[in-house]
């Protein structure tokens, strides 16, 4: 085989798997429409499960796409742009779908729009992401899918629940940091560690479901508080 053809081959092959990255990406898609159809048959315990599945892959496919470097195989092709489009669906609009269909708010439509355009907003945003000291995201970074799940899961009031809501949907305009679990440099070993235990215990906490309650519920919170501690603190400290 000359030296051209060995080549070529490694090169199509090295297109094929920044392909196969994409399409892992893109299977975040196919995981919303699972979870918009059990939203509307009201198994809310399955909906909730494969948002977590759609969250783990969004958490995975970056370091997928960097190892197999998408962007010099697929120039033509935007990643980045796959990746806003499903991240919409399974962060902002299911979890949106969820709070109508659970009746988990006094009055839907309003607060689903809410989350929904504000929402857009932070992702249309050029700057809504950026590494000037760390990696962040500008403004509340729209974790609906879980807050939407803890909401359902405490079973709050309805009132109490539109408060949380809409205080979050105020917060995507407010322009403090928070940091991106995946990509940041601050303190990430222990974040990762902490991030990666606090993802066993929410999965857990959602597969017991329609069983709430419990002290490893409120233990759920550590990570939750430890993020938003850190973002704050790195965030006044710049």
């Amino acid at each position: 085989m000359s030296e051209a053809q060995l080549s070529h081959r490694v090169g199509a092959a090295s297109r094929i798997l920044a392909w196969f990255a994409h399409l892992y990406t893109a299977t975040g898609a196919v995981i919303a429409l699972l979870a918009t159809a059990m939203t509307f048959a009201h198994n809310f315990r399955a909906a909730l499960l494969y948002l977590v599945a759609a969250t783990i892959v969004d958490a995975t496919d970056g370091v997928l796409a960097r190892a197999v470097r998408v962007k010099e195989r697929l120039p033509y092709f935007d990643g980045a742009l796959l990746d806003n489009l499903v991240d919409y669906l399974t962060y902002v609009f299911v979890p949106a779908l969820i709070v109508w269909q659970a009746e988990l708010v006094p009055v839907a439509f309003p607060i689903c729009a809410l989350m929904l355009v504000s929402s857009l907003y932070g992702f249309a945003r050029t700057d809504s992401k950026g590494a000037e000291d760390d990696h962040y995201f500008k403004g509340f970074p729209s974790y609906w899918n879980i807050v939407v799940a803890y909401l359902y899961v405490l079973q709050l009031s309805q009132r109490t629940n539109a408060i949380v809501l809409g205080v979050l949907v105020v917060m995507v305009f407010v322009p403090i940091h928070y940091l991106y679990p995946s990509r940041m440099r601050t303190f990430k070993a222990p974040t990762v560690a902490l991030g990666t235990m606090w993802g066993v215990l929410f999965i857990w906490m959602l597969w017991r479901l329609p069983a709430v309650g419990g002290p490893l519920t409120m233990v759920s919170f550590i990570f939750p508080a430890y993020y938003l501690a850190l973002s704050l603190w790195l965030q006044f400290r710049r």
